[in-house]
């Protein structure tokens, strides 16, 4: 075997037992947090006849997007089993991410152990919070930003290597799976690619760049400053995130510390100007301070007048995403480059503390869940075990209403209803906001289906009777013991599953 095969094998190796050791550290669970939706997108493309009463709480997102038709064709033409078949890509797409950035980490470090150092510390910081923006590097479930976010990062390559065009397909294949978070890599890869050359062409008169611009004014945008009715305000209100007021002190330094810490990065990368790939180092965490720079400036003419309030919903401090995912790597080289070294004391008491302590806040934050959810295991969740029943045993067109703050009740551990039970429900007062914000259409049915739940824990018989008079509703999930006068069906510890009649 030739030895350039032999260090390929062996580099494959390493990844793939990265890829595993993050998911081991990070745990899987399908149907939680945004999954509530996403899942439920796959399973409705792959059974139209589900969600008869409420699919338009995702449809009409999904509608810019491919990600659930994308997961849907997968599973049709492959025939694997659809739970079995996501945690094949979401296998897949953590490796994609490493894949990514190793190959980044190559055109920046020079030693070996430094590029696999700067891997290593992103595969066991895959569930790091990204301040003030509900983000994690990557998250615990199939999500399509994961998938974008591997496309971005081959993006990032393809310009450091000066192939453009290859860069540009990328970005653009990245667009139809996630519409919100590719323009970041789209902006990073800008500023990574600016020369003052330039700058200079595009000083130069053009005019058809006049005429595009010209073009760009006859589009109307008057929708941007519509009045925003009440009920969307009020689904707005639910995610702390979108007003920048309201973030905490260490939410601002979680801005101002990664790229302050980038700026400290470059002048490393500049004082060991004899290293090859060191111009490269200081050009990935220079750009990446300006690109921050940039992005900040623009979130704040976003998210603080009030007129502009409806822009809010593409979250553009979400553009730490990539900020964190770039510091953390670089990061890592560097503390194989000055601290670690050789040492592999020192490489064990870095990196075995550090997983088991990002391990043990994942099971403090998920206690009422096994941390890897694989099909056909116990979850150990009474929720997903009734919602696994009421799958199996309910009629298709069943609809279903539960405590509309359902998800962050003890032991629920944010797991979506209709992802997991893919049955019909009312609305809720925990995901479905997020959706109302973005479509805000649904925010007049949103809010009469909350009101109509106002004061579900001490609803009794005749409140549910009227839930079904008014919507149709024909079951509910209550929390033992089960209101008096319910037929109920399924019944674990926590929960009973009951036909209102």
């Amino acid at each position: 075997m030739r030895p350039s095969t032999l260090t390929s094998l062996k580099n494959l190796a390493c990844l793939i037992s990265l890829t595993v050791l993050g998911i081991l550290v990070q745990g899987y669970h399908p149907g939680f947090e945004d999954d509530a939706y996403y899942l439920a997108a796959i399973k409705n493309n792959l059974n139209p006849a589900l969600f008869p009463h409420d699919a338009d709480f995702f449809r009409v997102l999904f509608q810019a997007t491919v990600f659930d038709k994308l997961i849907a064709f997968f599973i049709r033409f492959t025939h694997i089993p659809l739970l079995w078949g996501l945690f094949f890509w979401q296998c897949a797409a953590t490796f994609l991410i490493l894949w990514g950035c190793w190959r980044i980490a190559r055109r920046c470090f020079d030693e070996v152990r430094e590029q696999w150092a700067a891997v290593a510390l992103v595969a066991a910081l895959l569930t790091l919070p990204v301040s003030g923006s509900g983000l994690s590097l990557t998250d615990q479930h199939l999500h399509p930003r994961a998938l974008a976010t591997a496309l971005i990062l081959a993006a990032i390559v393809a310009v450091l290597d000066g192939r453009r065009i290859l860069a540009s397909v990328l970005l653009l294949a990245a667009f139809p799976l996630h519409l919100n978070m590719t323009p970041f890599g789209v902006s990073y890869c800008f500023f990574l690619m600016w020369t003052p050359q330039m700058w200079k062409q595009l000083k130069a008169p053009r005019p058809q760049g006049s005429a595009a611009a010209f073009a760009l004014l006859l589009i109307p945008l008057g929708w941007l400053f519509e009045p925003s009715s009440d009920a969307w305000r009020q689904a707005e209100a639910t995610r702390d995130f979108y007003f920048l007021v309201r973030w905490h002190w260490y939410e601002w330094l979680g801005i101002v510390g990664p790229l302050a810490l980038l700026w400290w990065f470059r002048s490393l990368a500049l004082s060991r100007s004899s290293l090859p790939k060191s111009d490269v180092l200081a050009r990935v965490a220079e750009r990446m301070v300006y690109f921050g720079t940039f992005q900040f400036a623009v979130a704040l003419i976003l998210m603080l007048p009030p007129r502009l309030e409806r822009l809010r919903s593409l979250e553009p401090m979400r553009f730490l995403h990539l900020v964190y995912l770039i510091f953390v790597l670089l990061s890592g080289g560097l503390l194989a480059r000055y601290i670690l070294k050789r040492s592999v004391l020192r490489w064990l008491l870095l990196f075995v503390p550090l997983s088991l302590g990002m391990f043990y806040a994942q099971r403090q934050l998920y206690p009422g869940t096994v941390h890897l959810e694989l099909p056909g295991r116990y979850s150990g969740n009474d929720w997903v075990e009734a919602f696994n029943w009421i799958s199996h045993n309910t009629p298709v067109d069943s609809y279903f209403a539960l405590d509309p703050r359902y998800m962050e009740m003890p032991g629920e551990d944010y797991h979506g209803f209709r992802a997991i039970a893919e049955r019909s429900v009312l609305a809720d007062a925990i995901k479905d906001p997020c959706i109302v914000v973005r479509v805000p259409s649904l925010g007049p049915r949103w809010l009469r289906e909350m009101h109509a739940q106002d004061g579900w824990r001490n609803f009794q018989k005749p409140d549910f009777l009227r839930l079904k008079s008014q919507f149709g509703v024909d079951w509910v999930v209550l929390t033992n013991p089960p209101v008096a006068g319910m037929t109920c069906l399924y019944s674990n510890e926590s929960l009973s599953v009951c036909r209102v009649e």
